[in-house]
């Protein structure tokens, strides 16, 4: 996408990103006929604190952030949480950017961990076109499965 650029972002644009993973996770709220799942009920103050742990990656296209995602580093595993894109920017690449340079700044993770919805289509679609693959599975409930993938970076 012309004019999108990839960055780290900061406590200053958790307000920001917070009302994005709100804007974003709706459709999974709907899907899932669960409208508490936690990124919809997260807080500014939560988010915030968040930043001393995780690494927060932006989309930035002019001002407007219509990205993100964050990780960690867990012992030898890298640790991605809340893949976003604002809905109107979805299927444009920028999930697929947005993850390779979680791959490239987290470069000597031995592996790299995640976890969507069972219902999640698009999310599962992704991540295995990114070489994820599926090693458990776990109910959360009636309604939902967590759905755990990871992927074995290659050494050369």
């Amino acid at each position: 996408m012309e004019g999108l650029v990839m960055q780290r972002a900061d406590v200053a644009d958790a307000e920001e990103i917070l009302i994005l993973q709100k804007a974003a996770f709706i459709k999974q709220a709907e899907m899932y006929n669960n409208y508490r799942l936690p990124p919809l009920i997260q807080e500014l103050e939560d988010i915030k604190s968040e930043f001393k742990k995780y690494t927060f990656l932006k989309a930035v296209q002019g001002e407007r952030i219509i990205g993100s995602v964050r990780a960690c580093m867990e012992e030898d595993t890298c640790l991605i949480g809340r893949l976003i894109v604002y809905p109107s920017f979805q299927n444009r690449g920028i999930g697929t950017m947005l993850m390779l340079e979680v791959e490239r700044i987290f470069d000597n993770a031995v592996r790299f961990e995640l976890f969507t919805g069972h219902k999640s289509a698009r999310n599962l679609h992704l991540y295995r076109k990114l070489g994820y693959s599926v090693f458990k599975s776990q109910k959360v409930s009636d309604n939902l499965n967590m759905v755990f993938l990871e992927k074995i970076p290659a050494r050369g």
